[in-house]
């Protein structure tokens, strides 16, 4: 099981003191210009943070940033978040515009007791993603421990999160899970693991293709599993009902149909939608049965019955597990069937239930409907934590040091 590998927790403080740790991080914040827009991934790394600069370690903070494509791009630059870090954390962080050249060791050698380093864009080297053996060894040199904290990437084999935790152990040093990727793992663990009962997930999004190994992974497990987005128009296509000219994969109808056998009464599609002829320009809008759409109409929510239905099956609930939303939710007034789960969610929370969820577009429409501090945990990263879910070893993990 994941909980087997060693976390940063095991290694004691006295074995930090003078140090030089790599840390992987994931401050993949999004940005307008050099402005954040959302911390919350350098803020749920700060725990860590912390933890290694008062033992007194020497941290140097590798991640990755937006979409270089192997090579650098000043869009894509850590630079903006090096002032917030300092900030957030309290004192100076230095920062470096390389990765591996000598100048980059250069300023990983001079590193005093208690400081922190944060090198470029790990994705601005073309190796990065190929899991390149070379720059996984270059990196490892730099330090005899790894931290991996960065869940976000944790289901993607890249030389700064697979690639150096195997060349740090080969070099006799040890790769742990930090502190985020341990509360990740723990959350996600008891979902999968040992829920208590009625276990609710709630997924939503625009594919069902994207999530068939969850819902694969979860029907067993779950009592009901609830499904909005334009996921469920496939599965009204599969029950024979009229879509219009909504978001339908019509390639996965077959699917679709399959796992609604399957399922049976565990599966729970919308009863209801609302309707658009479009998304912008101030669309018309009606809330129709899901059997009455017309062929002109685009299903873009779940209508206000089927939010009903959804808050009495999640206030049942004793586990929550929320991925994806339930309508266009960015485009109002498409947002209020996600906010409705939302709070939903929140609400189960504080009738004791263990609420998870599984980032992403989720995290945001939380964030949006403001109830991310009612939920028992929001994961920092919305792919691997389907992964998890589906059953899938996450790379980022298994590479990790055993306890």
């Amino acid at each position: 099981m994941t909980m087997t590998k060693a976390m940063l927790r095991d290694v004691p403080a006295d074995q930090l003191r003078g140090r030089r740790v790599l840390l992987r991080a994931d401050l993949n914040v999004p940005l307008e210009g050099e402005r954040i827009i959302d911390e919350t991934r350098i803020r749920e790394t700060l725990p860590t943070l912390r933890l290694l600069r008062e033992a007194g370690a020497r941290v140097i903070v590798l991640s990755h940033l937006g979409r270089p494509k192997g090579k650098p791009d000043p869009r894509c630059t850590l630079k903006p978040l090096v002032n917030r870090l300092c900030t957030l954390l309290g004192g100076t962080v230095r920062f470096h515009p390389g990765l591996t050249e000598p100048e980059a060791r250069a300023a990983v050698d001079s590193l005093q007791d208690g400081e922190v380093l944060v090198l470029e864009n790990t994705r601005f080297h073309p190796g990065d993603e190929k899991n390149d053996p070379a720059l996984a060894d270059a990196l490892a040199g730099m330090a005899d421990l790894f931290v991996n904290d960065a869940f976000g990437a944790a289901h993607r084999a890249h030389a700064s999160t697979t690639g150096v935790a195997r060349s740090v152990q080969a070099r006799g040093g040890r790769a742990v899970a930090g502190l985020l990727m341990e509360e990740e793992l723990d959350y996600l663990g008891r979902v999968l693991h040992s829920p208590e009962r009625p276990f609710v997930a709630i997924l939503g999004g625009a594919k069902i293709s994207g999530k068939i190994e969850v819902i694969r992974s979860l029907l067993p497990r779950v009592d009901r599993l609830l499904v909005g987005g334009a996921m469920a128009n496939t599965c009204f296509r599969a029950l024979g009902l009229e879509t219009g000219a909504s978001l339908v994969e019509e390639d996965r109808i077959d699917v679709a149909r399959a796992t609604l056998q399957e399922a049976g009464d565990r599966l729970v599609l919308p009863v209801d939608c609302v309707v658009a002829d479009r998304i912008e320009d101030e669309p018309v809008t009606r809330i129709v049965p899901r059997d009455s759409v017309q062929p002109g109409d685009r299903i873009l929510d779940i209508g206000t019955a089927t939010r009903a239905l959804f808050a009495k099956l999640i206030g049942e609930a004793r586990t929550v597990f929320w991925n994806g939303p339930m309508g266009i939710f960015e485009h109002p007034p498409f947002h209020q069937g996600t906010v409705a789960v939302a709070r939903s969610v929140a609400d189960a929370t504080e009738r004791g239930a263990l609420t998870v969820v599984g980032g992403g577009d989720s995290a945001a429409a939380a964030e949006a409907a403001g109830v991310t501090a009612r939920l028992s945990h929001v994961s920092t990263g919305g792919g691997a934590s389907l992964e998890f879910l589906a059953g899938d070893p996450l790379p980022g993990v298994e590479a990790l040091s055993d306890r």
